[in-house]
């Protein structure tokens, strides 16, 4: 039988968790010693450390979160490896846009693509294009790796055409651009 601890690490590993993985023990030890409740300890644990940020990334960091990007309908691109902190960074300033009364959606890629071919079928691609133009900026999470037929390529490029100049996209993909398969 496994140990609370040992579940507890495959458990954040199947979540795909790997820096909670890494300081969960470390912040329940001072939990326990500063006899924070269960909010604190969690609220500590899921906390984003700006520190973790490249350089480049945390010096922009209050300008996106801010939302002056949305104005100039400019773009964030967001890449590196699996549970490096791209989605929670991106769902972050998203979430700090929803603050300043913005709209944003966050969705995966692959359901993206679902909901724009299910559109195209019911001939109604003109009116999900006009519905998720309503958002002032839409999230695109892991846009590298869904391997895309011709017919799904279409209708995601469809919407990336639609949305240029007109409103923001925030991507990330666990792969380099220059790996992408188009």
């Amino acid at each position: 039988m496994l140990s609370d601890q040992e579940q507890i690490i495959i458990n954040l590993k199947s979540l795909h968790m790997p820096t909670i993985r890494r300081s969960y023990e470390k912040v329940a030890k001072q939990a326990r010693a500063d006899s924070w409740s269960y909010e604190q300890y969690l609220l500590e644990l899921l906390n984003f450390d700006k520190k973790r940020l490249p350089a480049k990334v945390a010096n922009h960091l209050n300008v996106l979160v801010n939302g002056s990007f949305l104005n100039r309908s400019e773009n964030i691109l967001a890449f590196g490896n699996p549970g490096s902190g791209k989605t929670h960074l991106l769902c972050a300033i998203g979430h700090a846009l929803i603050e300043r009364g913005k709209k944003v959606l966050f969705i995966t890629c692959g359901q993206l693509v679902q909901d724009l071919l299910i559109a195209k079928r019911e001939l109604e691609i003109t009116k999900k294009l006009k519905k998720l133009s309503k958002f002032d900026a839409v999230i695109i999470d892991d846009i590298g790796y869904v391997q895309q037929r011709r017919e799904e390529m279409e209708v995601l490029f469809t919407f990336l055409a639609d949305r240029y100049e007109q409103g923001s996209l925030m991507i990330t993909s666990n792969l380099p651009f220059s790996k992408w398969e188009f």
